[in-house]
């Protein structure tokens, strides 16, 4: 007991104010002591930051590390690298105190209602700070109150994605979420770590699907079919259960339906904008209506949308798989105010902030992009990086670039009018080259080329 009391001090150096499970935290260190059968769970739930007491935070990262490189893991191999690392202030005050964690535990079976207490222990402790950090923002009284409500739905936003934005983080711990990815990786859930199939093979080949965080830019001329492009692929994703949102600044969400019914239930786009629909059309209608609307697609036709109020949509839907954005050069800035008359300048700040909001959200961003006239003066009219209309930082902060082209669109006489192209022109996790794609016009629609309009 006269050792208990000497650690008492010692582990009691942190506010006493804050929510926290002393009894829940020594249990899962203790059950890790006794069989490392259960790091596997514990590491469901909990990383080192997820624990209150310092000490607690460090013997659990010498577990997960031990565990990573494969390394025995019993109260013997602990001990010694607890003291190694001089977590207590002495080594016998280290074999007494993991002593206790072995005893505590009332059974390791638990061990994963033990992981939960901690967790959401932790995650109480994050809503505090982040609502001291709001509050403290707010009583300096000349802070943008959007600005204020934008950083309290971050901070929530983060805290249910488990992140943590303290600070810098050494590398063993990111090798934990690494490892714990890679293991994923060649598991049962593999397709929830890979990238997002666009549904055109040819084109997954190249750009490897759709990557997480990825800003990917779809460019093209007016009329070459990029809508059409960007809802396809939105609705073959759609097809794999994911949830899509997409920010139409053009066309509303009526049009963009439109389009869906008629790509979708193979019927001429004609016959719907002009009102001349068959029998036959609405059978196919019924028929796309169908199939479309238990499908995961949100839709929000706000004119002049700003990042800041996307980014306030997006964390109320949650769990979005992919966003689309139609188009670029329709929107305003960070929080929708004109911070400069150059238009090349705000256009940057634009494309940086879809940047950071693809790496906030962990998810694939699709924006379109026009294209400015240069095309139309060459011999060779397909479009290149220098064509991006406004700004330079368009494919700087773009991790793929993709352009449409068409041949038939200015060739009137081509040879092959159910043609098309999407040429990858950047792409940072790859190579670069052309996919061949089909057209069909009639009915907006991208096909693979070795299928026909039917299939």
């Amino acid at each position: 007991m006269e050792k208990e009391t000497k650690l008492t001090p010692y582990l009691g150096d942190l506010p006493q104010d804050l929510p926290y499970n002393l009894e829940a935290e020594q249990s899962v260190l203790g059950a890790l002591l006794i069989d490392a059968q259960c790091i596997p769970t514990v590491l469901q739930y909990l990383k080192p930051e997820s624990f209150y007491r310092q000490q607690h935070k460090d013997i659990f990262s010498i577990i997960v590390r031990m565990f990573i490189a494969s390394e025995s893991i019993d109260f013997v191999t602990i001990l010694e690298q607890v003291c190694r690392e001089e977590i207590f202030p002495t080594d016998q005050d280290a074999k007494i105190y993991l002593t206790q964690l072995v005893q505590i535990v009332p059974t390791t079976g638990n061990v994963e209602a033990y992981a939960r207490i901690v967790k959401e222990k932790y995650c109480l402790r994050s809503l505090i700070s982040t609502f001291e950090e709001v509050i403290g923002a707010s009583r300096e009284g000349n802070t943008d109150p959007n600005l204020l409500m934008d950083l309290a739905e971050q901070g929530i936003y983060d805290i249910r994605q488990g992140r943590d934005s303290s600070g810098f983080v050494h590398i063993k711990d990111v090798i934990i979420g690494t490892y714990d990815r890679l293991q994923r990786l060649g598991g049962e859930d593999r397709a929830d770590y890979i990238g997002i199939s666009t549904g055109y093979p040819l084109l997954d080949n190249v750009i490897t699907g759709l990557n997480k965080s990825d800003l990917l830019v779809l460019a093209a001329r007016p009329g070459m079919g990029k809508t059409a492009f960007a809802l396809n692929l939105a609705l073959n994703v759609a097809k794999l259960d994911k949830k899509v949102a997409i920010f139409s600044l053009e066309m509303s969400k009526e049009q963009l339906v439109e389009r869906l019914i008629a790509s979708e239930g193979l019927i001429a786009s004609d016959h719907l904008r002009r009102g001349t629909i068959s029998t036959d059309d609405w059978e196919k209608i019924a028929v796309a209506t169908q199939k479309l609307s238990p499908l995961p697609v949100y839709l929000d036709d706000t004119a002049g949308i700003h990042i800041g109020e996307m980014k306030g949509k997006l964390r109320r839907l949650r769990d979005v798989s992919l966003v689309v954005i139609d188009y670029l050069q329709l929107m305003t800035g960070g929080d929708g105010k004109k911070r400069s008359d150059n238009r090349v300048q705000e256009v940057s700040e634009m494309t940086r902030a879809l940047k950071i909001m693809a790496k906030e959200f962990n998810v694939p961003v699709i924006v379109l992009s026009q294209l400015s006239r240069g095309p139309e003066s060459r011999q060779d009219r397909r479009p290149m990086l220098s064509d991006l209309r406004e700004s330079g930082s368009i494919e700087q902060d773009a991790d793929i670039v993709l352009f449409l082209y068409r041949d038939a669109y200015y060739n009137k006489e081509s040879d092959s009018p159910g043609s098309a192209e999407c040429i990858v022109a950047k792409n940072r996790h790859g190579e670069t080259g052309t996919v061949a794609f089909g057209w069909d016009g009639e009915h907006t629609k991208f096909t693979n080329p070795e299928f026909g309009r039917d299939d």
